[in-house]
């Protein structure tokens, strides 16, 4: 049977020739004329955004997830910010990497350049139609979404507008498209479209990630759960400690940089670990510790196996204990995804040895696991965390959407 989607792939594979020879000029203007779009349909999108989470609601769907689908003011001013950001950083494009003069003359470059045609599975949060969308444009890709239909009204609209503004600087609007309906089944088609779509980036949760995984004939640059844990070292600042951990977990307990998993040095258990335990309880946490210092702190509950190794996505945070920083560096490796984990203390020598043999793609000393986002490490936006180990690793952004190609120069030689 034929492939539903192939008109939609030689529409994207076309644009992307153009958008990749877009000079850096057009394709800012292109972000700005976004942004302007954007802002004069406001109340537009926030009426899409609530058939959305109207939806939502209708079939139960946990606090947790609407507050990632929910778009408002705030939202969509980070959403403006971001693509005023994007704007502003170097054209990714044709940035030299490399370059060798050899014995026979011949000059080799080694320079960045487009991947092409991107496809972009997420879930609910409609902000990543447009960070992906702005972040391909400026790296000279185009890209096909599909959000999930939690999110439907809110990224078709989102797409729409986008292509208007592409339109109005002169460039297709198929550089950004978006699957023609709901049915799961074009999932499925997209990622049979090896002749057009170079990479597929997915976001969400474990059934996505298998899905695709499983299913993709194109190169998967994997976005995982975000199993983030923060360790409180036997060396740690109280007040470090306690402001940290109620911000990684509290912040936005549904975005996958919250800390997941609270490990704590056995030695700090009855001063700062009890201070910490109580300020989550009073912050509204649900807090899951092992049977044996259930009785700490009034309002614990006691924790099973399966809660870690979790993504809860919502105010809830096992905790565990262990002995010295080896046995927390065991524990991340073994129960997270290699997403992002951090450690709290001021002694030098047990961060180093986190930093080195932890393998989450991001890892910090003294500072919120909320701090894994693009926006964050200067890239504007990001298209997801990328927890693999082949090309793209951490936040996605720009540079992350380039591959590179070596052009050598000659005059006349041959190979002997």
């Amino acid at each position: 049977m034929s492939n539903p989607l192939i008109s939609l792939g030689e529409r994207a594979r076309a644009a992307a020739q153009v958008i990749a020879q877009a000079h850096k000029s057009q394709k800012d203007k292109a972000l700005g004329t976004i942004r302007e779009v954007l802002q004069a349909s406001e109340a537009a999108l926030l009426a899409a955004n609530e058939l959305d989470i109207q939806s939502a609601l209708k079939r139960g769907m946990s606090e947790a997830l609407v507050d990632r689908l929910r778009l408002n003011a705030s939202r969509l001013k980070s959403i403006y910010d971001s693509l005023d950001v994007i704007q502003t950083l170097p054209d990714p494009i044709d940035r030299l990497l490399e370059s060798t003069l050899r014995p026979n003359g011949l000059r080799i470059e080694k320079r960045s350049v487009p991947l092409g045609v991107i496809g972009i599975i997420f879930e609910s949060r409609p902000n990543v139609a447009v960070d992906a969308a702005a972040l391909c444009i400026k790296s000279g890709n185009a890209c096909i979404l599909r959000g999930s239909s939690d999110s439907w009204n809110s990224v078709q609209l989102i797409v729409t507008l986008i292509g208007q503004a592409l339109d109005k600087v002169g460039l297709p609007q198929d550089i950004v498209q978006t699957l023609p309906s709901e049915d799961r089944a074009l999932v499925g088609s997209l990622l049979t479209l090896e002749n057009y779509v170079d990479v597929i980036i997915p976001r969400g949760g474990k059934s996505l990630i298998s899905r695709v995984r499983a299913e993709s004939r194109i190169p998967v640059f994997s976005h995982l759960d975000g199993i983030c844990h923060t360790y409180i070292d036997k060396d740690a600042d109280v007040t470090k400690a306690i402001t940290i951990v109620v911000n990684a977990k509290m912040r936005r307990p549904s975005i996958c940089g919250a800390t997941e998993c609270l490990i704590l040095h056995k030695d700090i258990l009855q001063n700062i670990g009890k201070d910490i335990l109580t300020t989550l309880l009073k912050a509204g946490c649900e807090v899951r510790v092992p049977s044996e210092i259930l009785s700490l702190v009034p309002g614990l509950k006691e924790s099973i196996a399966a809660d870690y190794g979790f993504e809860f996505l919502a105010p809830i945070i096992a905790v565990t204990l262990v002995s010295n920083v080896k046995e927390a560096v065991q524990f991340i490796n073994q129960f997270g995804s290699q997403h992002t984990d951090a450690i709290i203390t001021e002694n030098r020598e047990n961060t180093t040895y986190f930093m080195h043999h932890v393998t989450s793609a991001i890892a910090l000393l003294n500072a919120s696991t909320q701090f894994a986002d693009g926006g964050e490490f200067g890239k504007g936006a990001e298209i997801g965390i990328a927890t693999g180990k082949l090309h793209a690793r951490g936040p996605v952004g720009l540079e992350e959407l380039t591959t590179y190609q070596y052009r050598v120069y000659g005059n006349g030689q041959i190979r002997p």
